[in-house]
């Protein structure tokens, strides 16, 4: 409290005792002998208020100990179960969780991580991912303003997400690692990878290429085989020695017939293998009868036919030719679809055969496009011809009926340029994404599509689409997002399907137990999106014949189900809405691979590099006590005492508003019971 507060309340004591006095001493009619009293009461309530007035502010500290964090993160993956030594890690932490000393100097905390990040003390080694970067990007943001050292418990085997030795840099706390497995090398024959298209085209051949390894000291011959069900397929007898200890097998085989089929590849094990999982590796692939041609079709040269290409061709079902208007004109029946790149009047002859032809188009329109032409070729819409130019950022439709749109995060893309104009249609179209000029939405398409008269037809208003994908690649890390949302376009213009209220997206089959989700969206009768649907999956396995089903979750305007708790088998769906007769069926595969199931021994070598730049320690599981007692000598990780200083204004003591009215109570009730009122 400052001087000047001080001084203020002495005045107020001071003016309240005057006022009291001058009331009750020269007031007629007053009895003496209560005049004390009277004085000390109405002093007690003018003192009050003017307290309240001044409001003087009090501290009050209150010191306190701030322990430092013990960070456990426990890898909760089904590699640690595999190399035993679940039972070494559920023992290190019930060590950890007993000790009084580690207690009574930290505050411990317990994670677990595998496909993700997880709060919890419960363990079961059974996830089937090995997620070190989500680990270190989550605790690094976590912790960064505090003093938490961590032990890691792992065998320090990664499958997804970047390299952890990188990635743990980002954690700036101290790591120690306790290794969970042993440098023991054990003889072992291995399918390192298997690279294969995910399609092939139907009486071709498509190729396979397989990386086999060997660990161990003696010379040995084994045997490499394909099989598709009990059909074999490709054999080969394989050599390996010490110093030559890997092969690349590169082979073919034959797309005879149309559909998904699935195989499996098989290195012979040596008769003293610990690990046999992975001499085995299943793989499918999706025969299809033919791919899809696209044109894009330009006048002049610009970075977006480019960017056209590598989109549609990073589906292997299409592939693309970039042409110039005449060049295209005798290729007609060799394309499914054509895109026309800002279209002037050299396109005349084209656009009438594709008229005529009903050949599905992709129009994009900008600022070097003829409108005057555009606006005389066709009747379906008019652009209003200016000559002024402006950008177009997007928003997303999340009504839009004919296919799944994901959101790529569309608000963060730059503005597309075109022309200063309005689109009218004289036909029904559905708007994919609408312009949006800087922080005015219209209702304006950027990207719309239609059907009439038996063909489909796109319109893009804008130009510089390369830096959408540019920027898609900043958000995600990957050309992934923006290429199969660019995919949907095509395959939708491609072919001729009639729109349906309940769209599907799921793939034909499926490495592994884990990604298996569909995505579906439903639409009302007036293809609005219908977000009160009860969508659910029955889903029946055709070799065990069990039947389960599961129910669709809404998120983000697209229902979704997780059917990674599926078996690996072959399965028959059907997706309906409970309320309406509306439902489709498909089938897909879900292959048996198990990643975790692929190692033999702990990374020593990268968990002891990590804990060196970290300044911590690595630890084998053996030495329990060594963790502990490093971590209890370790001066620098002290409690901090710290002080907690509270201002505490008088105006929210409420005992004085009581005091208030206290006061005055009783000195009403005095003079009112003595006559003086």
């Amino acid at each position: 409290m400052s001087t000047s507060t001080i001084l203020y309340i002495i005045i107020a004591g001071i003016i309240a005792l005057s006022l009291a006095l001058f009331l009750y001493n020269y007031k007629p009619n007053s009895k003496q002998k209560l005049n004390l009293l009277f004085v000390f009461l109405r002093f007690i309530t003018i003192f009050s208020v003017l307290l309240l007035i001044i409001n003087p502010k009090f501290e009050h500290i209150n010191f306190y100990s701030e322990k430092p964090n013990l960070i456990v993160a426990v890898d909760n993956s089904a590699s640690i179960k595999n190399l035993n030594q679940d039972k070494n890690a559920l023992n290190f932490i019930s060590t950890i969780s007993n000790s009084s000393e580690i207690s009574k100097k930290f505050d411990v905390e317990y994670y677990t991580f595998g496909n993700s990040l997880k709060v919890s003390d419960s363990i079961s080694f059974s996830e089937n991912e090995t997620n070190f970067d989500d680990l270190f990007n989550q605790l690094s943001q976590v912790y960064k303003n505090a003093i938490a050292p961590m032990l890691l418990v792992t065998d320090g085997n990664q499958t997804i997400g970047n390299d952890y030795q990188y990635t743990a840099t980002k954690y700036k706390q101290p790591i120690y690692t306790v290794i969970l497995g042993d440098t023991t090398t054990y003889t072992d024959l291995s399918i390192q990878q298997l690279n294969v298209n995910k399609y092939a085209f139907l009486k071709n051949e498509f190729p396979v290429e397989c990386i086999v390894a060997y660990n161990g000291d003696d010379n040995i011959s084994t045997n490499f085989q394909v099989h598709s069900g009990k059909s074999l397929l490709y054999s080969q007898t394989i050599n390996f020695t010490k110093s030559n200890n890997s092969k690349i097998i590169n082979f073919n085989l034959p797309a005879n017939a149309v559909g998904v089929f699935s195989y499996k590849a098989t290195i012979t094990p040596e008769l003293n293998e610990k690990n046999k999982e992975n001499n085995t590796k299943a793989f499918a692939i999706e025969v299809i009868d033919q791919k899809t041609n696209i044109a894009i079709v330009s006048d002049f040269l610009h970075p977006d036919l480019g960017v056209f290409k590598k989109c549609i061709e990073s589906n292997e079902q299409h592939t693309s030719t970039i042409l110039k208007p005449a060049e295209v004109l005798s290729q007609i029946n060799g394309f499914q679809l054509f895109i026309l790149y800002q279209p002037n009047n050299t396109f005349r002859k084209l656009i009438e055969i594709l008229e005529v032809e009903k050949k599905n188009k992709f129009i994009v329109i900008s600022t070097q496009t003829d409108l005057n032409f555009l606006n005389s070729v066709n009747q379906n819409y008019k652009l209003e011809i200016t000559n002024q130019k402006e950008d177009y950022l997007a928003t997303l439709n999340t009504n839009y009926a004919p296919f799944l749109v994901d959101d790529i995060n569309f608000e963060s893309f730059p503005p597309l340029q075109s022309n200063f104009s309005s689109l009218s249609f004289s036909i029904p179209y559905e708007t994919i994404l609408f312009k949006k000029v800087r922080n005015l939405l219209t209702d304006q398409p950027l990207l719309a599509t239609f059907e009439f008269n038996g063909r489909r037809e796109a319109l893009l208003l804008g130009e510089n689409i390369w830096r959408w994908r540019a920027q898609s690649f900043l958000n995600s890390k990957s050309f992934e997002e923006f290429d199969d949302f660019f995919s949907k376009i095509i395959q939708y213009l491609s072919s001729n399907h009639k729109k349906s209220r309940l769209n599907l997206e799921y793939e034909s089959f499926y490495n592994g137990t884990n990604g298996v989700n569909f995505k579906a969206e439903y639409f009302d009768k007036n293809y609005e999106f219908d977000a009160r649907a009860s969508l659910v999956i029955k889903v029946k396995d055709s070799i065990l014949k069990e039947e389960k089903v599961f129910p669709f979750i809404l998120k983000n305007n697209i229902y979704q189900v997780d059917l990674s708790s599926l078996q690996p088998s072959d399965y028959y769906f059907t997706v309906s809405n409970i309320a309406e007769n509306i439902s489709k069926s498909g089938n897909f595969k879900i292959l048996e691979y198990n990643v975790e199931q692929q190692f033999l021994n702990a990374h020593v070598t990268k968990l002891g590099q990590i804990a060196t730049n970290s300044s911590g320690k690595a630890y084998f599981i053996a030495n329990t006590n060594s963790v502990i007692n490093d971590l209890l000598n370790d001066n620098r990780y002290q409690s901090i005492q710290k002080e907690n200083k509270n201002i505490i204004p008088l105006v929210d003591w409420k005992y004085l508003l009581f005091l208030i009215v206290i006061s005055l109570s009783i000195e009403w009730f005095l003079r009112k019971y003595n006559g003086l009122i």
